[in-house]
């Protein structure tokens, strides 16, 4: 890494630090990527193009969320978008930004345009035009793929290929902030031991682009890095984060008894091809349940098959996908998990069940992935456009991370000539508050999973409540903190929302409630505790005053 002079001053962490160590080294960039999945290097493609100097951090090589997305990418063309809209609206339960939603649904064709234009190949038919498939929720198939169902392993390779290079094992530690806004980040280059290759880089902007927080649960489709961990740095900087609640759980995740960590899903693009859910009795689990049946949205059909195994004690459900043409051809990531763990989906039906996915909340951002602090920005599954609400659309995913990936690199060379002075020195936090992540994942499975109450939900809080502070010396130590940060904030918005929404279903409270159609956002405090900023009537009164 090269390295360059301060840019005018001192940097200081965030409030309630105090110092460890002085940095070992200091580099600068016009903008700092904190991240390496779709929403990352795609801005730090757009932003090379234009000339910013960029610096991409990621915490490890195991891997990013984005490599594992099988289903495709949500793309609208022509007629088609109005209709994604509305099938976005209403996935969202009541809780979308329309605004955002249009302007991202809208940008679909350049999304596919920008992968493709780096060389990303997706699957076509005989005539040469693209393959589209549905999923649950989408009123029509227009959801294109490649690879069958390794979306996002060929959209991973293509981004990998063509943006900088990654400084791999960096953990960062804390976001800088001054007078004018973000000044950089505090890094270390040595997970084992934070201190022994503590650093800063100087940088007017920072995109927070770290991904989901499956790791908040006992089982997940989300890699082993999914630890919240950009959600915490956006807290501690003086973001806000809203929506939290709203955890989505994909409703067919390969069952394996005992399973934790990351498991396989089974691509709800099966079920567009004619698979069918079923219970050990062969019952149809969707028939009745939902106008769309087994493509009804995904907080409907995990909702449906958690009541099927309350009413029969099971553990599992089944995916029926036999009568799926050619499913090795076309399903090949499904059928290599399935084979791998003794059951041919060709033969027998999948046993599956609902596993944590998707996170619908995050940092509060706008269309253009501006968080209300100034030159800190959030794109991707970290963050919360309002495209989501409270039930994320199958596969708007990856579409999103394109968009407002690219977008952050547009809106960030404003940044390129500020030079935030702040006072001080870099700091190291020697202690915070963390559980122990199996006590963790143990409590938010069984209390904040799927279907919640208000008995279960406190008993989570307490838990969390009862963390203690302990030293931060590696990477994990940074993680568990961030974890129990999330958990606590998790837990007390689905406390506070006593309805039904979404992917936020309460047993004791069945219903939606119009009252309560509003997003919980919340704000870190001067003493490091978490506060409810406002409650928003409506989504497109989250979003952060627009600041470059």
């Amino acid at each position: 890494m090269t390295t360059a002079a301060a840019p005018g001053g001192s940097v200081a962490a965030a409030p309630g630090g105090s110092v460890a160590a002085a940095p070992g080294w200091e580099a600068s960039a016009d903008l700092v990527v904190v991240g390496g999945g779709v929403a990352g290097l795609a801005a730090a493609i757009e932003a090379t193009r234009s000339g910013l100097s960029v610096l991409v951090l990621s915490k490890d090589a195991v891997g990013t969320a984005t490599q594992y997305a099988q289903g495709g990418m949500a793309v609208a063309i022509g007629d088609d978008v109005e209709a994604h809209v509305r099938d976005t609206i209403v996935a969202g339960a009541g809780l979308c930004d329309e605004a955002a939603v249009r302007s991202i649904v809208g940008a679909g064709a350049d999304a596919l345009s920008v992968l493709t234009g780096i060389g990303a190949q997706f699957d076509t038919g005989a005539d040469g035009s693209l393959s589209r498939t549905r999923e649950g929720g989408h009123a029509v198939g227009r959801i294109v793929h490649a690879g069958g169902d390794a979306t996002g392993r060929e959209i991973q390779r293509a981004l990998s290929s063509a943006a900088p290079a990654t400084v791999t094992g960096a953990t960062v530690l804390d976001i800088l902030v001054g007078d004018h806004g973000v000044a950089g980040v505090l890094v270390s280059l040595s997970p084992d031991d934070l201190q022994a290759n503590l650093g800063v880089v100087h940088a007017p902007a920072v995109l927070i682009a770290t991904g989901g927080t499956g790791m908040l649960y006992s089982a997940s489709t989300n890699p082993s890095g999914a630890t919240a961990d950009g959600l915490a740095l956006a807290l501690r900087a003086g973001a806000d984060v809203a929506d939290v609640e709203f955890v989505q759980f994909h409703p067919t995740v390969l069952f394996r008894p005992g399973g934790r960590g990351r498991l396989p899903l089974v691509s709800e693009a099966v079920r567009g091809e004619g698979a069918h859910l079923v219970d050990a009795d062969g019952r149809s689990i969707m028939a009745g349940v939902h106008p769309l049946g087994d493509l009804a949205p995904r907080d409907v059909v995990s909702r449906a098959i958690a009541a099927r195994l309350a009413d029969s004690g099971a553990d599992h459900v089944f995916l029926d996908a036999r009568s799926v043409a050619d499913m090795a051809r076309r399903f090949p990531t499904v059928t290599a998990a399935c084979l791998a763990q003794g059951v041919d989906p060709a033969d027998q039906p999948i046993p599956v069940a609902p596993a944590a996915h998707y996170a619908c909340g995050g940092v509060v951002t706008d269309e253009y992935g501006r968080t209300c602090v100034a030159g800190l920005y959030a794109a991707g599954e970290v963050a919360r456009t309002g495209l989501h609400g409270a039930n994320r659309l199958a596969s708007n995913s990856l579409l999103e991370g394109v968009v407002l990936g690219t977008r952050v690199a547009r809106v960030a060379r404003d940044r390129v000539s500020v030079r935030s002075l702040t006072s001080g020195d870099p700091s190291v936090r020697h202690r915070a508050p963390r559980l122990d992540r199996d006590v963790l994942q143990s409590a938010m499975t069984r209390h904040v999973g799927v279907v919640r109450d208000d008995t279960g939900l406190h008993e989570a809080a307490a838990i969390v409540r009862a963390a203690v502070s302990r030293e931060l010396t590696s990477t994990r130590d940074v993680e568990d903190t961030a974890l129990t940060l999330l958990a606590s904030a998790t837990a007390l918005a689905a406390l506070t929302r006593t309805e039904t929404r979404g992917a936020h279903t309460r047993a004791d409270h069945p219903r939606p409630d119009d009252a309560q159609r509003r997003s919980t956002v919340f704000r870190l405090a001067d003493d490091g505790s978490l506060a409810i900023a406002r409650n928003a009537r409506s989504a497109d009164q989250v979003g952060p005053i627009g600041v470059s």
